[in-house]
């Protein structure tokens, strides 16, 4: 299984904590999806032996794209790769781009998920984090792609500034009120640069807590459970049969051709990605060069990603997978530097698979960190 990643580098407007790649004047959009076809068909044969299952259109807001833009983009992954019969091709959208008439276009079209950036439904939360939506639009239009859609997947912050609990379950109440199949979810984080950091070193938006963050995980994970979710990745949880294959083959250590500016590429012994500026990307492909930095993966580099990518799902780690494609010192060293966090109960080991406890979910990250190999070879 292999897939495609389509990076959509536009936005109406700049949220206040994004620092992904991407422009808000769309002067070059048109250029731009031509661009990105033509690096789509200049890399065909990454994948001459691979079946393709996922097309995914993130960024940036893929849906400021025209249904023929977006159109032309998957007739071209058809007419160069080998795609499977019934590929889960998503639509990163948000709600304000979500019009009754543009969602049942795009039900008609080949995309058949869509993952909506909703992130919360209260006005204040959308105001403070700089949302080109509203608290209605959101409602709208998931009530409006209900209609047609089947698997839908929409994305909800926690941790925001004034945000209590009550509100952060009211959210989760109105999402699980639209029958939502999927939800990411994901701790309102700083980023550097951002519009975020700058309010916050200002003193005009109250520094994002952990205790209230790790609060409000812990009852995302209870009530989203109780609804029949099941947590599959730290943060995202899926109904059975309703699990994001473009995301879960990242995290299983499947092979991925990225598209479009600052876009990531992996075929399991090397990582790669695109340069993250849309003048530069256009004048390269322009040019039939692609814009592509690499890097040879190190053993070590790439027992550390699967200790990461492992400990945030429900496969968790392998101790015979360790053992086999790494060596007993990397086994060693794992059994070793894990022995705290089994005593904290932070982790588990059953069948031979390491895995973090319900106390230990939240702290995944850090705890990997913990677990990974730094004498690189």
């Amino acid at each position: 299984m292999s897939g495609i990643y389509i990076h959509i580098p536009f936005c109406k407007q700049a949220c206040h904590y994004c620092d992904f790649h991407f422009s808000t004047s769309m002067k070059k959009k048109e250029e731009m999806v031509l661009a990105i076809a033509k690096e789509i068909q200049l890399r065909k044969n990454e994948f001459e032996k691979e079946i393709v299952e996922t097309i995914y259109f993130g960024g940036g807001t893929p849906s400021v794209l025209e249904n023929s833009e977006l159109q032309l983009l998957i007739d071209t992954v058809y007419e160069n790769y080998n795609v499977a019969d019934n590929p889960e091709i998503t639509l990163e959208a948000n709600p304000d781009d979500l019009s009754k008439e543009r969602i049942f276009e795009l039900s008609k079209s080949p995309i058949n998920r869509l993952s909506i950036g909703i992130q919360s439904f209260f006005e204040e939360d959308l105001k403070l984090m700089n949302r080109a939506h509203n608290s209605t639009e959101a409602k709208n239009c998931l009530q409006e792609a209900t209609k047609y859609f089947d698997n839908i997947s929409l994305d909800l912050i926690y941790g925001i500034p004034g945000m209590t609990d009550e509100m952060w379950k009211q959210n989760i109440e109105t999402a699980l009120s639209f029958g939502i199949p999927h939800i990411s979810s994901y701790a309102l984080t700083v980023e550097p640069k951002t519009a975020l950091k700058k309010l916050i070193d200002t003193g005009k938006i109250a520094e994002p807590q952990d205790e209230v963050a790790s609060n409000h995980f812990m009852i995302l994970v209870e009530m989203l459970q109780k609804n029949n979710f099941i947590h599959y990745e730290l943060s995202n949880f899926g109904r059975e049969n309703y699990f994001s294959k473009n995301n879960s083959a990242y995290w299983l250590g499947k092979k991925y051709i990225g598209v479009g500016p600052s876009a990531h590429s992996y075929d399991g012994e090397k990582r790669g990605w695109n340069v993250a500026n849309n003048s530069l990307y256009l004048k390269a492909i322009h040019d039939n060069i692609l814009p592509i930095e690499t890097e040879i993966l190190s053993i070590s580099d790439r027992y550390n990603e699967y200790i990461m990518t492992g400990l945030r799902t429900i496969w968790g780690v392998s101790l015979e997978r360790i053992k086999n494609e790494f060596g007993t010192e990397y086994l060693e060293y794992l059994n070793q530097q894990t022995q705290k966090f089994l005593n904290d109960d932070l982790v588990y080991v059953s069948e031979n698979i390491l895995r973090p406890t319900a106390k230990g979910k939240f702290l995944t990250d850090g705890i990997a960190s913990d677990l990974f190999f730094l004498n690189l070879k």
